[in-house]
């Protein structure tokens, strides 16, 4: 991994990191949880249920996916600068087994992190007696964002 300089204070770019995380309702919807914030790295952790099920009982790909991109964007923003927004621009994920266990976790990291296109990824893995299993991997561009409504704030 890229070690990109960080732009800000951690403890304030975690709290950023965290207040975000918490206006997002799709997040909130999935019952997901932030678990870990570092400068280039998130883990959002999710448990499995009904509610985020699909018809055979393992997490729903849409889950996966969008704990998957969330992890990746916000790693992405612990690089940014105060102020900045940051937008998924593209994402490609695959899907290497079922998600099913007691807990589905993303870690998403950077690899490499520009002023305006920052290039992540993330690790989706299923936890189950102490072991891990991994289930997707997602590769995402994500773009800086400034100086729009809702953005940065």
């Amino acid at each position: 991994m890229q070690q990109a300089r960080l732009r800000a204070d951690p403890d304030e770019t975690e709290a950023r990191v965290r207040a975000s995380f918490d206006k997002q309702g799709l997040m909130r919807t999935l019952g997901a949880t932030l678990d870990a914030v570092s400068p280039g790295a998130v883990a959002i952790a999710l448990a499995p249920g009904p509610a985020v099920s699909q018809q055979h009982g393992f997490v729903h790909a849409g889950a996966v996916s969008a704990i998957a991109d969330s992890a990746a964007g916000y790693a992405a923003l612990t690089l940014m600068p105060p102020g900045a927004g940051v937008l998924t621009a593209e994402f490609k994920i695959n899907l290497l087994a079922p998600a099913a266990g007691a807990r589905i976790v993303a870690r998403g990291r950077v690899v490499k992190a520009g002023r305006t296109l920052t290039l992540a990824q993330a690790e989706v893995f299923s936890e189950s007696d102490g072991r891990e299993k991994l289930v997707a991997m997602l590769t995402a561009t994500l773009m800086a964002v400034h100086g729009r409504d809702g953005i940065g704030d």
